[in-house]
């Protein structure tokens, strides 16, 4: 590691803490030729997931569209934002747990529905109706009745 300050590439280092929930470490490290300290970091590197798309495409997945996915469900519903970010952060770490760089968009569908059914049942029908595309009244019926059971 080189000296932020003097560009020298020894150092030692003096104080370590894990933050952030286990996923960094935070490091404070003195230069052995200027012996000014500097702060480092390091994070597990992940390699991207791919989302295989329903037509086939493949793209990166983005945290974003998936909260905002939710976020639309949501709406003018009692979840609040806290609750939207865990959900969207245990449906992360279920697709890293799978073990696989490439998802498909209805394995990341069912894992959403299968939180939100148990967080609010209003969005869980309306991400339903846009996930499963029903195609008429009836589907959306049945999807209720089966809520109900």
């Amino acid at each position: 590691m080189k000296c932020p300050y003097c560009g020298y590439d020894e150092d030692r280092v003096v104080d370590t803490r894990v933050i952030k929930d286990g996923t960094a470490i935070r490091r404070r490290r003195e230069c052995l030729r200027c012996k000014r300290r500097f702060t480092t970091y390091e994070y597990i590197e992940k390699t991207p997931l791919i989302v295989i798309k329903r037509d086939g495409r493949r793209e990166p997945f983005e945290r974003e569209k998936l909260l905002q996915g939710i976020r639309i469900a949501c709406r003018k519903r009692p979840v609040s934002e806290d609750k939207i970010e865990e959900m969207v952060d245990e449906i992360e770490q279920a697709l890293w747990e799978l073990g696989k760089t490439e998802v498909s968009s209805r394995e990341i569908g069912k894992e959403v529905m299968k939180r939100l059914r148990k967080l609010d049942e209003v969005a869980y029908v309306r991400f339903a109706s846009v996930y499963r595309e029903f195609k008429d009244v009836e589907e959306f019926v049945k999807e209720i009745k089966k809520l109900k059971r």
